[in-house]
């Protein structure tokens, strides 16, 4: 006889205790990453540093994600995936005293490279435990609400930082509080977080990535398209004569549409698939790019953004999702180092990829170059599905 188990019975097979520790783990670690950007930008431009410059110095930390990704999976097996968490919870806190103690913008170069390599298994194998707590008939919506904790704490920090400013410690004791915090929090749950050997040693990123090449693809594409938007929107906006007070109400705009409606894609992805619904957000992502010069100097672009920062990041919640069905150990571990990989080299070849466009063709370049992403994406995706389907 079939019985139709009802949410609370659902409810208790989810082991809430370790997703709650490794929430505030990531939740706290966000907050520090959001107030680090601009924290970095208002001193190093107090310290008569030119854009130039600051944006390099910006670019130190996805670096130090990429050259420190292949080595996770190696550590994991080695070392073990609390302690290194612990560890670079506590080196990125001893970077932050660092920084600032020596108050030096060309010092920061390394040590912003350093604070990359540290936090990137912060990133990797908190997305690993994750997915690997996640029962599959609940992961869509665990998913969207640690993506959209993400979200949130990133918001956070600048705002942290309109509370104390930026003269000081105050703001540097945000940010080794929070890695401190982080530490704390892993060493509590510890005990209840998952195994990640499986027995078969660890996997290359080299051995990932002809397992899920489309997923890969979708990481960068998101990463790619967030930071262009967030970085040249401001420029795009300007071209109309937007007044900046109002662009800075649009960025926040598409943090809050990102926020607010991971939760229900995750919902989407478990009454779905993971991979429909990815794609549904690259359709919306590209229909929200072409819309872009339409609505520009309408009413009807607070919405649009709304929902396209959602669909634009929510390509990556579904790719997550999607890795989580479909792999586990030490795949999964190796996955997750191959997104950080990925969403890292998103990250530094777009903004610079969109502003040559624009430069080239002209302002309306940025939305030209978000709209060639997604159908990139989306034509891919459509190859490998076909592909499958042959193969079968």
């Amino acid at each position: 006889m079939n019985i139709v188990r009802n949410e609370a019975e659902l409810s208790a097979d989810v082991p809430w205790v370790p997703i709650l520790g490794v929430i505030a783990t990531v939740s706290v670690f966000a907050i520090a990453q959001g107030l680090s950007y601009p924290l970095f930008t208002f001193l190093m431009q107090k310290q008569g540093m030119p854009p130039a410059l600051i944006g390099l110095s910006a670019a130190m930390t996805p670096l130090g994600l990429i050259a420190s990704a292949p080595f996770v999976p190696w550590l994991v097996q080695k070392v073990g995936a609390t302690r290194i968490v612990v560890s670079c919870a506590l080196a990125a806190g001893a970077l932050f005293l660092l920084i600032g103690y020596l108050q030096n913008g060309f010092a920061w170069f390394l040590l912003r490279f350093l604070v990359g390599v540290a936090i990137d298994p912060l990133y990797v194998l908190s997305e690993v435990w994750m997915l690997s707590l996640a029962p599959p008939s609940r992961r869509g919506r665990l998913m969207g609400i640690y993506t959209a904790i993400i979200g949130a704490g990133f918001a956070a920090g600048p705002f942290s930082l309109m509370m104390v400013g930026t003269s000081g410690w105050p703001p540097f004791a945000i940010g080794i509080t929070a890695f401190l915090t982080c530490a704390l929090c892993l060493t509590f749950v510890a005990p209840r977080l998952p195994s990640m050997f499986d027995g078969n040693g660890h996997t290359p990123l080299s051995g990932f990535v002809r397992h899920a090449p489309a997923l890969l693809l979708a990481v960068v594409v998101s990463s790619a398209f967030e930071q262009s938007a967030f970085a040249l929107l401001p420029v795009y906006g300007a071209s109309y004569e937007i007044p900046e007070r109002v662009l800075a109400a649009l960025l926040a705009t598409m943090v809050a549409g990102n926020v607010a409606l991971q939760i229900p894609l995750g919902l989407l992805a478990e009454r779905f698939t993971a991979r429909a619904v990815m794609i549904a957000c690259a359709v919306a992502s590209l229909a929200g790019a072409a819309l872009l010069p339409v609505l520009i100097e309408t009413p009807a672009i607070w919405p649009m953004l709304f929902v396209l920062g959602a669909v634009s990041y929510g390509i990556y919640t579904m790719a997550l999702i999607e890795l989580g069905n479909r792999f586990s150990g030490s795949m999964l571990v190796a996955g997750n180092a191959a997104f950080g990989l990925m969403w890292g080299l998103g990250g530094i070849a777009g903004p610079p990829g969109a502003g040559s466009v624009m430069q080239f063709v002209g302002i309306q370049g940025l939305p030209v170059l978000l709209g060639v992403l997604c159908v990139v994406l989306i034509g891919f995706a459509g190859l490998r599905a076909w592909q499958r389907r042959n193969e079968t």
